[in-house]
């Protein structure tokens, strides 16, 4: 089976084949008759060689054009090819970008819903704590073995008040390791009140009239929060 290049150019040589007897009828018929030329006149030969030198350059420059036309064929072909390729590539990166795009769509709701969960745990983190009061400057092992008893003696003298009921903690203890006590600086003290309103009243006197002292030392109280309020209430008081 022939291949589609010698079939190109077998179709080009009867294209060129066809085009000269054309040229060739279309000049015979073309030409005015001389009825006193013989056919062996020396000048109508040499007009009919010339004719057929014309027709021949002509069929060259068509057989030319026409390898022109196949090359600019196969050139569209392949364009179309291209271009057919190029949108079966835009299409798929379309659908890719809608799934993208639908992806961040449920992103974006996950990550609000993250927010709203995470704003309701810090909340319960906080309400959690509004029964705590921590307590900075108090020295180590002021209190002895027992900071609860400590605490329900000393707090009476610094706010002045006679607490009824009576002091109650659930809980209290220093915060942070022991070697943090060899710096000079006490650890703070946390301490779980049993009776709401008792740690808001301690925290109340304490903003009112400013720290406590305890034998000329300052002592500072403050509300316990989550660890993410205090860096955002630390945040605002150095704006």
């Amino acid at each position: 089976m022939p291949n589609g290049k010698s079939s190109g150019k077998h179709s080009r040589q009867l294209l060129f084949s066809e085009a000269i007897a054309q040229l060739k009828m279309m000049a015979a018929l073309a030409a005015p008759p001389c009825p006193t030329a013989s056919p062996a006149d020396p000048g109508t030969i040499v007009a009919t060689d010339r004719i057929l030198q014309e027709i021949t350059a002509v069929g060259r420059r068509l057989e030319a054009m026409a390898l022109k036309i196949s090359d600019l064929s196969v050139a569209s072909t392949s364009i179309r090819a291209d271009i057919a390729s190029f949108r079966e590539t835009v299409t798929d990166l379309d659908q890719r970008l809608t799934i993208v795009e639908d992806h961040v769509t449920v992103l974006q709701d996950q990550d609000a819903e993250l927010l709203l969960l995470r704003a309701k745990v810090i909340d319960l983190e906080d309400r959690s704590h509004r029964d705590n009061v921590r307590f900075f400057g108090i020295p180590e092992h002021k209190e002895s073995s027992n900071i609860t008893t400590f605490l329900k003696n000393l707090l009476p003298e610094l706010t002045g008040l006679d607490f009824s009921p009576p002091l109650e903690f659930q809980r209290a203890h220093r915060i942070g390791p022991m070697h943090k006590a060899t710096s000079g600086r006490p650890r703070p003290i946390l301490a779980c009140f049993l009776h709401h309103n008792q740690a808001r009243q301690v925290i109340s006197i304490a903003r009112s009239r400013g720290p406590y002292s305890l034998e000329g030392q300052e002592i500072r109280v403050v509300a316990d929060f989550s660890k993410i309020t205090n860096e955002k209430q630390k945040a605002f008081l150095a704006l």
